[in-house]
């Protein structure tokens, strides 16, 4: 099984109940009329950490300071042979420092949402499973299963120790 290692990055600024994340609403291509973070895949000859910081760039012209890895997701498509090449490893991070203000390209529209009210309905199905966790300062590694219409079929996710780092 072919799997394409790929990047998602949370901006975020403040904590708790008034804490608030950047999403971006996907306006084309995989994924599209989602709201997620921004990211995408990791090209030959680039570090993860590179990628984090192009797609971040392409996507709402920001560029990130430091990056904190919280997670990695494995995502599979099981059911139907035309997704296989959808099969990911993301690695997710999260940032609080950055330079320059999020901004709407061709691909992305960002908007800051409160941290406890995510437009989960609009997201991924496997989102409100992990994103929650990895906002509260958790670093988890998850496996997701999705059926033809991108619904999790079956998920696993194991908390990973605040001192260990995290690798595929």
């Amino acid at each position: 099984m072919s799997v394409q290692q790929a990047t998602l990055c949370f901006l975020i600024r403040g904590r708790g109940s008034s804490g608030e994340v950047c999403l971006a609403l996907k306006k084309r291509g995989f994924g599209e009329g989602l709201w997620n973070g921004v990211g995408g895949k990791v090209h030959e000859g680039e570090t993860i950490k590179q990628a984090a910081s192009r797609e971040a760039f392409e996507e709402i012209a920001v560029n990130l300071k430091k990056l904190k890895k919280v997670a990695i997701l494995h995502f599979y498509f099981p059911d139907d042979p035309k997704k296989k090449d959808w099969n990911q490893d993301v690695h997710v991070f999260l940032t609080e420092t950055w330079s320059g203000e999020p901004k709407e390209t061709e691909e992305m529209m960002p908007r800051w949402f409160k941290s406890v009210k995510l437009p989960f309905a609009k997201m991924w199905a496997s989102d409100p499973f992990w994103l929650p966790k990895v906002l509260a300062g958790k670093k988890i590694v998850g496996w997701f299963s999705f059926d033809d219409d991108n619904k999790v079929l079956d998920y696993q996710i194991k908390n990973v120790g605040k001192g260990t780092k995290i690798s595929s």
